[in-house]
């Protein structure tokens, strides 16, 4: 346990948040989602859904402000702009931390080619279909 550093951060989690580059991507999805197919890193967060995983890395993790989109959620199926309500408590996570940055919504044949890109993937025990996320890291100015 650190001061001020969410105990949802696993070790494993936390070496991989401060490893990635500018630019580079982390997938936060739910339990039936093919991690393990998909990631060239998977961190398995068992027992935890997506939303207090989504908080406590948007709490350490700066995102991209270079490029205009740079948050991404998974769609129902070919319904690009339909709302879920995992999709809205997305919307409204990342608002917490970001509220400037749009959550861009990707169709399956974008979404996952670019979670397999992507730096490292967390899998969650999320229950509720489609709730996936992509994070583009930024930096900390000085």
């Amino acid at each position: 346990m650190l001061k001020g550093i969410n105990p949802v951060l696993s070790p494993e989690l936390l070496s991989t948040l401060r490893a990635m580059g500018h630019g580079n991507e982390i997938a936060i999805v739910d339990g039936n989602y093919p991690g393990q197919e998909h990631a060239r890193r998977l961190i398995r967060l068992d027992g935890h859904a997506l939303i207090p995983v989504l908080d406590a890395i948007m709490s350490v993790l700066p995102i991209d402000d270079v490029v205009p989109e740079a948050i991404f959620r998974a769609t129902v199926k070919e319904h690009r702009d339909a709302l879920d309500p995992v999709h809205r408590d997305i919307i409204a996570c990342c608002r917490k931390y970001e509220p400037a940055q749009p959550v861009v919504p990707l169709l399956g044949a974008d979404f996952y080619p670019r979670v397999m890109a992507a730096h490292a993937v967390v899998q969650t025990s999320e229950p509720r279909l489609y709730g996936n996320v992509i994070l583009r890291k930024g930096v900390i100015y000085p």
